[in-house]
């Protein structure tokens, strides 16, 4: 197999995992009707994060197959931010968190420093957002509300982006972001399944 199938092969299957990969978290939530283990935090420096990666990809034209997925989670991560202030009782505070991301996501492009700037803290940024979510799931030692498929698919969508930056751009601020992204989201993975089977264990005794 020859490397433009693999990067075709590679940009599809991301697009599409990308295209449901909040779908389960967003059910769990649904059906639970609770947040317990889900970090807001997490949440909000995670659409940070996305943000000004989708904006500096686009500054820079970058080819939109390597960041199109990208729309696709802001869209799903919104929804799951209004989930969480629904479910927390909070729901009235939507309105400034839409502002606050809409105007700092206009920001972004006014200079080229900013953008500059912005991308080189979006992995601290990105990395904060798992250890936001890592922090609450070892505080409520509790992941039946955080949804493992999720986290999986994320793990494997970085994957697959460390492939097609090393083949298309080799922007090494970018190659090194999904690196730290994918050992980050196995580490949330395998806790959310450590809790879960903690969890599992205790209701059989």
């Amino acid at each position: 197999m020859d490397s433009d199938t693999l990067l075709h092969i590679a940009n599809f299957t991301t697009l599409f995992v990308c295209m449901v990969l909040k779908f389960p978290q967003i059910f769990v939530l649904m059906r639970a009707k609770s947040t317990t283990g889900v970090s807001l935090n997490s949440l909000l420096l995670e659409l940070t994060g996305f943000i000004v990666f989708v904006t500096y990809q686009m500054y820079y034209d970058y080819p939109p197959p390597t960041y199109l997925e990208y729309p696709i989670l802001i869209a799903q991560d919104v929804i799951l931010l209004l989930l969480i202030l629904h479910y927390n009782g909070s729901l009235r505070h939507s309105l400034v968190y839409i502002l606050v991301f809409v105007g700092g996501w206009q920001l972004l492009t006014v200079q080229k420093w900013i953008i500059d700037l912005a991308m080189s803290l979006c992995t601290f940024i990105s990395a904060a957002s798992k250890f936001a979510q890592l922090q609450c799931l070892w505080r409520s030692k509790d992941s039946e509300q955080v949804s493992a498929l999720s986290w999986g698919m994320a793990t494997y969508t970085c994957m697959a982006r460390i492939y097609t930056t090393t083949v298309t751009t080799g922007d090494m601020q970018v190659l090194v972001r999904f690196i730290a992204m994918t050992l980050l989201n196995l580490w949330v993975l395998l806790t959310v399944l450590y809790y879960r089977r903690s969890g599992s264990s205790k209701k059989r005794d």
